[in-house]
């Protein structure tokens, strides 16, 4: 297949992006690196797919040096004339849309960086699909979008109408604009709810990230709630490995070939570990794999932030065969080991 991943720079996109190239498929990536977080770390992900930063210009492709089936260009997705002449060359079979302002804490600060990247971005995206007869929109919701809900494990069926940040707001209109134009132009759209997902090349604002530059330096780690938290970690292979057999599943399904119903062409899944882990237990895991106890500071909770997250996956298993299969500790010690060679680290001092 031919397919456009935006984000392509971004944690999960990288990751996906390496994988489909690696069986085969087409693949133009799209990202504008914006220094939300240290683009060191965005180039140095394109520098994995054999992008180099000096290769890297607005609204140029480069041609990775590492895998002949993979271009990269660096826009944005508020410029909806230069994606549909992208869509209108190019003739994607599948959009994964990952490209999105990220962060429940920074859409406190920031909220019209979510309104444009988020909302005026997917929009734009939709309308490409819409436009160029793409087959199958695949794009990112989040476990944000579950809010105030109490009920545990977090179900497709449960309610998703508070939520408690501009973040998963945005989520939550993507899901619904993503239902409205499957209804009205007749494509495939399927939203992910991602569960807290981790792993080698992660975002720097992500808890294991932060949490181990911090030990690191001999700094203390903001545990909120007082550690009253828990969460469903998910490793980033079993992530790509979801999100590719949803890319996969309406060819495999045959369902490209039919006009079925708006409710079947619009569709929403969980992914993540479906094991939710006490936030003390992680951080206890993480001390075990650098051999280091860290200096702890018990804060309240934050705005925007939810106690608990836990994701029922039993629609991604039985419509997929999602299996996730990665442990925390597998994941862990995969991160940590990522960390020591990137930021070239010999040996950690007790």
């Amino acid at each position: 297949m031919k397919i456009l991943v935006t984000g392509s720079a971004g944690f999960i996109g990288f990751h996906l992006t390496k994988y489909l190239l690696e069986r085969g498929d087409i693949v133009v990536g799209l990202d504008n690196i914006n220094d939300y977080y240290d683009v060191n770390l965005k180039y140095g992900r394109l520098s994995e797919a054999g992008i180099t930063r000096e290769s890297v210009s607005l609204k140029k492709y480069s041609i990775s040096s590492k895998y002949p089936n993979y271009s990269f260009v660096q826009a944005d997705l508020s410029d909806l004339q230069y994606l549909k002449e992208i869509c209108e060359i190019e003739k994607f079979d599948v959009i994964c849309n990952l490209a999105a302002q990220a962060g429940v804490r920074y859409s406190l600060i920031n909220p019209q960086a979510y309104i444009d990247s988020n909302i005026q971005g997917f929009l734009n995206i939709l309308e490409c699909c819409r436009d160029n007869q793409i087959k199958h929109l695949v794009y990112a919701s989040s476990s944000s979008v579950y809010g105030l809900n109490d009920e545990m494990p977090f179900s497709e069926s449960h309610k998703t109408d508070r939520p408690i940040s501009l973040y998963a707001a945005t989520k939550k209109s993507n899901e619904l604009m993503a239902h409205t134009y499957s209804h009205l132009f007749n494509f495939q759209t399927t939203g992910l709810r991602f569960f807290t997902v981790y792993g080698p090349w992660g975002r720097p604002d992500m808890a294991l990230f932060s949490f181990t530059d911090r030990i690191l330096k001999g700094l203390p780690i903001s545990i909120y709630n007082n550690g009253e938290m828990r969460r469903d970690f998910t490793y980033i292979d079993d992530i790509v490995d979801g999100i590719v057999k949803v890319i996969d599943g309406p060819i495999s399904l045959g369902t490209f070939d039919k006009t079925p119903s708006s409710e079947s062409l619009s569709s929403v899944y969980n992914i993540g570990r479906g094991m939710p882990v006490n936030l003390m237990d992680f951080i206890s895991e993480l001390e075990s794999c650098l051999g280091i106890n860290c200096i702890k500071e018990l804060m309240p909770m934050q705005d925007g932030d939810v106690a608990q997250t836990w994701a029922d996956i039993e629609n991604m298993r039985s419509r997929f065969n999602y299996n996730p299969k990665y442990s925390l500790q597998i994941g862990v010690k995969a991160f940590i080991d990522w960390y020591k060679n990137y930021y070239n680290i010999q040996s950690i001092a007790q």
